[in-house]
């Protein structure tokens, strides 16, 4: 079913873009802050199931091209090899370190840690998980 309403439209667009700007905050800050991959799944995963709802599942499915359900793999393995990549140093599972960085171009000064690698492969799974589950239910309907 597809909606013309206007102000809907207008307003999914705007939510949608500081839900998946949000998110993107919380992904970032979530290494020295609450927040991280989790957090940052969910409200990604919030704003898309906000326009499938709008918009109409083909009109999304073509805007945003991506099988859900293939995150899922991709993002564990991320996570996995995280935590197996300190053994490779000698630390136990799932260790962090981090580097500090000076010259990195138009950053300029940037500490990473291997905790963001985590979080991505997290925030890859949960992102996968949420819209396959909400997406296979509402096919089913």
């Amino acid at each position: 079913m597809r909606t013309n309403d206007l102000i809907l439209r207008t307003t999914t667009n705007l939510i949608a873009f500081i839900l998946l700007a949000f998110s993107v905050y919380l992904f970032l800050a979530g290494h020295n802050a609450p927040g991280g991959g989790f957090i940052g799944g969910l409200m990604t995963a919030a704003a898309i199931v906000l326009m499938y709802m709008t918009y109409g599942f083909e009109s999304v499915s073509k805007i945003i091209p991506i099988n859900f359900r293939f995150l899922i793999p991709v993002g564990l393995l991320i996570a996995v090899l995280t935590g197996i990549g300190s053994f490779l140093f000698g630390a136990p599972f799932l260790s962090q370190t981090f580097g500090h960085f000076s010259e990195i171009p138009i950053l300029g000064d940037v500490e990473l840690a291997t905790a963001m690698l985590f979080d991505l492969g997290v925030y890859l799974t949960v992102v996968g998980v949420t819209l396959t589950i909400i997406l296979t239910i509402a096919n089913d309907q």
